[in-house]
């Protein structure tokens, strides 16, 4: 049972990756100035066309005809988009409002977890491994990362607090489009050219991606570390953020549950909305977090509850995807 477990795990990314994080905060912790602004090493270049790289595969991966195919299912479409990108950032909102005591960083990582856009891999994984409609899963992901960049950074300007006033909105906008849609469409345009090539080396690909989001983490939190921001946080304070990033994910679950129920929804596309609709990007976090956060300071920050939230993602969603592959019937 426990190798089954792990072998869940691993497949949606709760793997080596996930310890690459950890080491990579440690690093940061203990050699703050190699990875800071001060450092000699030029990061935010390499940083930035690793980026594009990112998003360029991304889209030269998607399948124009599985995104054609999920055309039609539109009210499973909706209601993930809406859970994504209105449930989520009010729930988060509300939440935020009625514990005025929560501290402002937090409460600003908190709202931007809210805004993200679902993730694409973790999701599409969990909804295969759960028997669900894969097809829609893909859709969705799709959809909702490139409705994250305008929809993310517009979300920020509203919930953003001081932030907000410093946040250039359709400057932000302009720049995600040139960084994140320009690579993800150039890529999509030129699938059927190039994917065939680069179908052998899908596997050694998803190095680039972690390559590129483990150097974001360690030179954003060199520089929160060499500020002494994090370590003025205690352990007692960021225990209480993961309670609180947990109860989220329990809350917006349950919601969902409740919500593909009372509409009816097959088996298939029940599993998609549940999975789709409850979790969000790390990838996309750090991604657009770069173009909102120009501070690495606050940036580190700012991620912290969203790689809370990856976690606890990652492991209550393989738990539910076994779950409903045990009680599938037949």
């Amino acid at each position: 049972m426990k190798a089954k477990l792990a072998s869940l795990l691993a497949r949606v990314g709760l793997n080596g990756f996930l310890l690459g994080i950890f080491v990579a905060i440690g690093m940061a912790a203990l050699l703050p100035e190699f990875g800071s602004s001060e450092s000699a090493i030029p990061w935010n270049p390499f940083i930035q066309v690793g980026i594009a790289l990112l998003f360029f595969f991304y889209g030269l991966k998607l399948d124009p005809n599985q995104l054609q195919t999920g055309l039609s299912n539109w009210k499973l479409h909706v209601l993930v988009q809406l859970t994504t990108f209105l449930g989520f950032p009010l729930l988060v909102m509300g939440l935020v409002s009625f514990f005025p005591g929560l501290d402002p960083n937090f409460a600003l990582g908190i709202s931007y977890l809210g805004a993200l856009p679902s993730t694409v891999s973790a999701s599409v994984v969990l909804v295969s491994i759960a028997g669900g409609n894969v097809a829609a899963a893909i859709f969705n992901a799709s959809i909702s990362s490139l409705l994250g960049v305008v929809l993310t950074p517009l979300w920020m300007h509203l919930a953003g607090g001081e932030v907000a006033g410093e946040l250039d909105l359709w400057a932000s906008i302009q720049d995600l489009s040139f960084k994140v849609v320009l690579p993800v469409v150039l890529g999509l345009v030129l699938h059927r050219s190039l994917f065939p090539k680069i179908k052998p080396f899908l596997n050694r690909l998803k190095y680039l991606d972690q390559t590129v989001i483990l150097s974001i983490i360690f030179t954003t939190f060199s520089e929160s570390f060499s500020q002494k921001l994090v370590t003025s946080f205690s352990w007692m304070s960021l225990g209480g953020l993961a309670l609180f990033m947990l109860c989220i994910l329990f809350l917006v679950i349950g919601v969902l549950l409740i919500l593909v129920r009372s509409l009816s929804f097959s088996r298939g596309d029940q599993i998609a909305a549940l999975f789709c609709g409850s979790t969000k990007s790390l990838v996309h976090g750090v991604a657009i977090g770069k173009v909102l956060f120009p501070s690495s300071a606050i940036l580190g920050i700012v991620l912290l509850p969203v790689m809370l939230y990856h976690l606890q993602q990652l492991i209550l969603g393989s738990i539910l995807a076994k779950f409903f592959e045990k009680n599938k019937k037949p």
